[in-house]
């Protein structure tokens, strides 16, 4: 499966952004759960966003419960992250993981059970 991040880039505080990561070469009828995660200069790479492979389940970072949503679209196996009310903080690059196969309903935390990799995309929020 390989991922592809997008819709990144230069945004004020308190702005909105959405991003998209879209896959391709996914095995017909393997459940995949989805996750975003970010990393900013100098920090570790940290998961905000996460969901399983039907959408029902999802997991938020409390630094971004409240203000970014997850969703999915399974019909192309691309997830999306809608990013309102943005913090300088925010600024990191993006990236989409996804694991697969999962079981029905799994929700990922650990980044090393994801076994795809986006190379991600860059957002910065300027204050």
């Amino acid at each position: 499966v390989q991922l592809q991040a997008s819709g990144g880039g230069l945004v004020q505080a308190g702005d909105s952004l959405s991003l998209s990561c879209d896959a391709s070469g996914r095995a017909f009828g393997t459940m995949y759960a989805m996750g975003w995660f970010r990393q900013a200069p100098g920090k570790e790479r940290e998961l905000i966003a996460a969901t399983s492979h039907g959408g029902s389940r999802t997991y938020y970072a409390p630094s971004v419960k409240g203000r970014f949503t997850i969703s999915r679209d399974n019909a192309k196996l691309s997830v999306y992250l809608q990013m309102n009310r943005l913090k300088p903080e925010d600024t990191a690059v993006y990236y989409c993981a996804a694991k697969g196969p999962a079981v029905s309903g799994e929700v990922i935390v650990s980044p090393d059970r994801y076994n795809y990799w986006g190379r991600g995309t860059q957002v910065t929020v300027s204050s």
